[in-house]
């Protein structure tokens, strides 16, 4: 529906990515991205529109990232992007990019949900030498959640 690659490839895609990081010793981050009160859209417009939202937000996350990077739907209305060669900073500017972009697109509709804005959050996790994509995914999400829990629209990084 999207156009991005699935859940099985992303992992994949990952595995592949931490490999080269780890065997070239070069910087990997990932980008953990959810959709502020999408419940509150889909319960008002309905699912279709809802579907209609996802895709115009995978057309958004592709046209702003590189060709080298990895832009998937993780579930629902998750994504994920994979940033090879992209040190911790570099992939928090690139998320609040991201994070803007979104925030200043016009939805159809989003003007009734709260805020009156559809925008995202997103968490930042870049890969240490040695750790597991386990790691690096729990990372990613326990800093999605952070950003989630302190008023959404927001970026954070993992420490």
């Amino acid at each position: 529906m999207t156009e991005l690659y699935n859940h099985r490839t992303f992992q994949e895609r990952l595995a592949q990515e931490i490999a080269r990081a780890d065997r070239y010793s070069r910087p990997l981050s990932v980008l953990m991205i959810d959709v502020d009160c999408f419940k509150v859209y889909n319960d008002t417009y309905g699912h279709p529109q809802g579907d209609i939202v996802l895709q115009e937000l995978a057309r958004l996350l592709k046209e702003m990232s590189r060709s080298s990077d990895t832009v998937a739907r993780y579930g629902g209305e998750e994504f994920a992007v994979i940033l090879p060669e992209t040190d911790r900073v570099s992939a928090q500017k690139l998320a609040d990019r991201l994070r803007q972009k979104v925030e200043g697109h016009v939805f159809p509709g989003e003007k009734r949900l709260p805020g009156g804005t559809l925008t995202i959050s997103i968490g930042v996790a870049t890969h240490v030498s040695a750790g597991s994509k386990e790691a690096l995914l729990q990372a990613a999400d326990a800093a999605l959640y952070a950003a989630k829990s302190v008023g959404r629209n927001r970026v954070c990084v993992a420490p």
